[in-house]
């Protein structure tokens, strides 16, 4: 009995001081946790950077326009017949007064020289009564009358030449024809398309502006061109027309800019960029576009700053400003606010920082900005 009590006893006694140690042995493992704890530090983030620039810009706008030729018509007849002849090849270029489309002018021809005949015909008539009127044989009605007659023939020459000469379509200006949608035999009614025709030297663009810039723009401004079709080369115009509207709905106004089109390169209702230059230069500070942490409540970039540490020795440590961006240009945005000239900013390797992460910078692969970049090729 009592040895069954002593074993009562020590049963208990056991698990509590089991217990007992377990827990002094897990409070030295969690202190020394978190003693490694406070003087653990992540490694240093590997990025890119650039210095803030202070730097001049030519005052410029940009839009995005569409060329339009400075003349284009689509080539019809105001006579209906049946065509005979066509003078034109799809894609071609004509001068002004080429024939393009000849109509059958059969019936017309024959009818003027009937008109003809009766011309002649009615000015013999006149002839012979001037001559009667001299010598009193006939009255003055009958001269009226012979006068009024040769007037007539010769209005039904003309009258029947003009429309001869309507059958006969040309071209009103120099330019680039279109494909052709008439075929030779073909019966064209009044008004039915031929071809369109473009006159594409020089050529127009035509784009709008923000109400804003009507104090910067001028009659004569230069402008450049650019397409994405001929990455490669830019077209130099000046601005030629400014409307003297403005759009109500949009509160933009349209502008138009003529560029030299000597190789025809330039299409009608291609889309272009357009920047109109200014003689007028600002300063500005830039930062390359990919430092830019784009967010809706602001953008924002990570400056590389500089923090002393206990052993008084400095690291780079990320530092997170709010800026306001102005005009893209290139590789580099302009900042109207947030930053100062000779301020580093990181340039790749920005999504994956916060305030006070630990930086190591390097730049041997970091790309290089340009106002001006050429994709390269492949």
């Amino acid at each position: 009995m009592k040895t069954k009590t002593k074993l009562w006893i020590a049963i208990p006694l056991g698990l509590v001081l089991v217990v007992v140690v377990l827990g002094f042995v897990k409070a030295r493992q969690f202190g020394t946790m978190m003693k490694a704890g406070e003087h653990f530090a992540p490694p240093p983030e590997a990025v890119s950077s650039a210095p803030v620039q202070a730097a001049r810009w030519a005052a410029s706008r940009q839009a995005i326009g569409t060329l339009v030729a400075v003349r284009g018509v689509t080539l019809g007849s105001e006579m209906p017949g049946l065509i005979t002849e066509i003078d034109f090849d799809s894609g071609s270029s004509v001068r002004q007064g080429a024939l393009m489309v000849k109509l059958d002018t059969s019936t017309e021809e024959a009818q003027l020289q009937a008109a003809k005949a009766d011309e002649a015909l009615a000015r013999l008539n006149l002839e012979r009564a001037q001559s009667l009127r001299k010598g009193e044989s006939n009255s003055p009605a009958d001269l009226d009358a012979a006068e009024a007659r040769a007037k007539q023939a010769a209005a039904a020459v003309v009258n029947l030449q003009a429309l001869i000469a309507k059958k006969y379509i040309r071209a009103p200006f120099d330019g680039r024809v279109a494909i052709r949608q008439v075929e030779l035999g073909q019966v064209l009614s009044a008004g039915a398309p031929v071809a369109s025709l473009q006159s594409v030297t020089p050529i127009h663009a035509d784009f709008w502006f923000p109400q804003q810039a009507l104090a910067d723009l001028k009659l004569g401004q230069k402008a450049r061109l650019k397409t994405d079709a001929f990455p490669k080369d830019s077209w130099e115009g000046q601005l030629t027309a400014i409307n003297p509207e403005v759009d109500t709905a949009t509160r933009n106004v349209k502008v138009r800019a003529t560029f030299p089109n000597p190789d025809g390169r330039l299409r009608p209702g291609m889309y272009v960029n357009v920047e109109v230059l200014s003689n007028d230069q600002r300063r500005v500070l830039v930062i390359p576009v990919t430092s830019v942490l784009f967010a809706p409540y602001g953008d924002t970039v990570f400056l590389v700053d500089k923090k002393a540490g206990g052993d008084g020795k400095e690291s780079l440590v990320a530092k997170q400003e709010f800026v306001r961006l102005g005009e893209k240009r290139g590789d580099f945005v302009e900042v109207l606010s947030g930053l100062e000239a000779g301020q580093t900013v990181v340039t790749s390797g920005a999504f994956k920082l916060r305030n006070g992460t630990a930086l190591l910078v390097n730049n041997t692969l970091a790309p290089d900005a340009k106002l001006e970049p050429t994709p390269r090729e492949r």
